[in-house]
């Protein structure tokens, strides 16, 4: 199978890198795990997940992506496609208090850490939205409908993935002349 990009960027960024806790549930996409006990991600289920997310995502018109940090990837993944971002902290109702002045109803919602963006997470499934996330081999997938294996700690995988995700949804939405206006360079943060 062709990947989307070289592997030896996906290396380079460090996309293939877990940790050295495995939850149970992301047993299935850990390809080995080293003698220092840190595991390492499957790059072709990394890359077929990453593909299926996308277009899954493309179906819809209202995304709401939201990170606690990675600021850069996720400005660029929402202004290439549309998504509407939530950068920080996702505060509590959200998704479930329509009362609330920054109430929000997507119809699918992107998380770059089940972790870190539990309440994005737990509202969501409440609110009965499906959830893509990024997960890492510690992360928990309760509540999540589609899970993209990767290393969600490091900025330049979640640059990685978040381009890829955003150039393979515009692809399959067939905005071409979008496609032409972003590249790798977007989605890293500077200094990285």
């Amino acid at each position: 199978m062709n990947l989307l990009i070289e592997k030896e960027t996906y290396l380079a960024a460090g996309v293939h890198l877990g940790t050295t806790v495995k939850n149970e549930a992301m047993k299935r996409f850990i390809y080995k795990i080293l003698p220092n006990g840190l595991a390492v991600f499957d790059l072709d289920q990394v890359d077929s997940r990453i593909r299926i997310a996308a277009k899954f995502l493309s179906r819809y018109e209202n995304v709401l992506v939201v990170s606690r940090k990675y600021r850069k990837p996720i400005e660029s993944f929402a202004k290439s496609t549309g998504a509407t971002p939530v950068i920080g902290r996702f505060l509590p109702g959200m998704l479930t208090n329509p009362n609330y002045g920054s109430f929000l109803e997507p119809d699918v919602v992107l998380v770059s850490d089940p972790f870190i963006d539990r309440q994005a997470l737990v509202e969501a499934s409440k609110a009965h939205i499906p959830v893509v996330a990024l997960c890492n081999t510690f992360n928990s997938p309760s509540y999540v409908d589609l899970v993209i294996p990767c290393n969600n700690r490091g900025r330049k995988s979640v640059a990685v993935v978040f381009y890829l995700l955003a150039r393979e949804i515009l692809r399959e939405r067939k905005e071409e002349e979008k496609l032409k206006n972003i590249s790798l360079a977007d989605f890293i943060e500077k200094g990285d």
